[in-house]
């Protein structure tokens, strides 16, 4: 059976819950005709440096997923982000979860940035049809997220690795933040409604 890889992220600093722990969980345990045949499997990455580089190529191994869908907090974001790309930067201002500072401001010596080959307009589109304000993005920032899609993306390009990776930002939720125009925010419920046929349209995509 083939299988697609769903991670979130725990808490870190600014954010002691992190919405995208709770999307995936839920994910994970609902059955879509549509997928007949993929197993889709949750796994929630502390948001360190250190523990993305041990479990995220540990879960490839394990799974061989035909694609990675990750989820992360963008707590300042107005609407879902659909992220094109990840960059050769890290931040070294901002601590992870465990404290740790990085010592270098790039990740690899590759290239500049990483592109998803993903079909990221459709993906965005169907999660529009849930309703949802989704906007495509050229900056997934230099924070966790960014860091674990670049490694997301570097192991697409091995042999064997996953042919779809796609990262998806969301927004704080509606109740949980106290911003004026917080009512506009997604209900988990919503994202979970609008994250369902991004799985749907990611899962197209791999068997093509």
């Amino acid at each position: 059976m083939a299988s697609i890889l769903i991670t979130g992220f725990g808490p870190f600093p600014g954010a002691p819950v992190n919405p995208t722990a709770s999307l995936v969980a839920k994910l994970a345990r609902i059955r879509r005709p549509a997928m007949a045949g993929e197993a889709c499997i949750a796994h929630v990455l502390p948001t360190s440096y250190a523990a993305v580089d041990r479990e995220l190529p540990a879960l490839i191994a394990r799974h061989r997923p035909r694609a990675i869908v990750m989820f992360g907090l963008a707590g300042r974001s107005k609407a879902i982000r659909v992220e094109r790309q990840a960059r050769n930067r890290v931040w070294q201002v901002l601590p992870d979860a465990r404290g740790f500072i990085p010592l270098r401001g790039t990740i690899g010596t590759s290239s500049a940035e990483l592109r998803s080959r993903a079909p990221l307009a459709e993906i965005a589109a169907a999660m529009r049809s849930a309703g949802l304000a989704v906007q495509l993005s050229r900056d997934a920032g230099r924070y966790l997220c960014n860091y674990a899609y670049w490694r997301a993306l570097e192991a697409a390009r091995e042999p064997g690795g996953p042919r779809v990776v796609v990262f998806i930002h969301v927004p704080g939720l509606r109740g949980a933040c106290r911003r004026r125009a917080s009512a506009k925010l997604p209900t988990l419920d919503q994202l979970v409604r609008g994250a369902q046929r991004a799985l749907i349209a990611v899962a197209a995509s791999a068997r093509r």
